[in-house]
């Protein structure tokens, strides 16, 4: 019952720009609202990637990618609980569409799959067809994290 009642208190609010804020690829504030898309991981607004010896700025082209997925349309998340920093978890849609899904199939988020098996055929079209950081010399998120402890 929880979860309808988010699902429904999204979309009741007045949307305007300024109720949405793109933290990075797996995280944006909505309505006052901290989500964390659920099952799949981003990385790092600052994470860097190499290809062809040339520094390609990862993290930003996942916000990126996400922000103009958003723009000028009102998300729909449904969410699943908070995680141990206190953010919603959820999946978020833009006209019935995953952002999640999106951005694993893009290749510039993995499926997080410690916590769901849920994006790994996405992950999979990615990987087989060299998108986004499967072209690249990459680190996975989780291991940047564990590497740098001043990430954020």
């Amino acid at each position: 019952m929880k979860k309808l009642v988010f699902i429904l208190l999204f979309p009741l609010i007045a949307y305007s720009e300024n109720n949405i804020k793109i933290i990075d690829g797996d995280t944006i504030h909505l309505n006052g609202y901290k989500i964390r898309f659920s099952g799949i991981d981003a990385p790092e607004i600052n994470q860097n990637c190499k290809k062809n010896n040339k520094v390609i700025e990862c993290g930003l082209i996942a916000k990126d990618l996400i922000l103009s997925k958003i723009a000028g349309f009102e998300p729909v998340c449904i969410l699943e609980g908070k995680d141990r920093y206190g953010r919603f978890l959820g999946e978020c849609f833009i006209n019935d569409k995953s952002l999640s899904k999106y951005l694993v199939r893009q290749g510039f988020a993995f499926a997080y799959t410690k916590y769901s098996k849920k994006f790994v055929l996405d992950e999979n079209y990615a990987i087989k067809n060299k998108l986004g950081m499967w072209d690249m010399d990459f680190i996975f998120p989780w291991d940047y994290r564990k590497n740098n402890y001043n990430f954020k």
